[in-house]
């Protein structure tokens, strides 16, 4: 198992085509979330990409607003043959602890999907909104306050 840290300015055609590849088989073709997946956040985003034996295997994208007070991570996915080996823990503590390095006091905010609030709330996260709908998907805000 490797995880890479790379901003979008790091990424190779090759990698960054990978990225784009796996976020669009899971939202789109999994999801059925018909979304323009390539969006204005992958400009300046720090990607979380964990692999192994060489494949991508799980994924997150960081996204910096400080001016909010608050850093935020999304686009959590694990590839379907990677699913039930504990890889979307290890992918989103890694995240956290990225963010709690790169940002310190700041924050960390998320817009889950809602069945997976339980999940997030293992790691600290607390529920900051109602579940709303996104692209027809329920979802929560949560934050983790890593600074009172």
């Amino acid at each position: 198992m490797k995880l890479s840290v790379k901003k979008t300015s790091e990424l190779s055609v090759p990698e960054f085509l990978e990225i784009m590849k796996a976020r669009i088989k899971v939202f789109v073709v999994e999801q059925e979330c018909p979304y323009q997946e390539i969006d204005d956040q992958d400009d300046d985003a720090i990607h979380m990409i964990l692999r192994v034996d060489g494949q991508l295997a799980a994924y997150t994208r960081i996204i910096k607003d400080p001016s909010q007070g608050y850093i935020r991570f999304g686009r959590v996915l694990v590839l379907k043959a990677f699913r039930h080996q504990h890889l979307g823990r290890e992918i989103v503590s890694a995240t956290i602890e990225e963010i709690k390095e790169d940002f310190p006091g700041n924050n960390i905010k998320i817009a889950g999907q809602s069945y997976l609030q339980k999940f997030y709330e293992s790691f600290g996260f607390k529920p900051v909104s109602e579940v709303y709908s996104e692209d027809g998907i329920p979802h929560i805000d949560m934050v983790l306050k890593v600074v009172e």
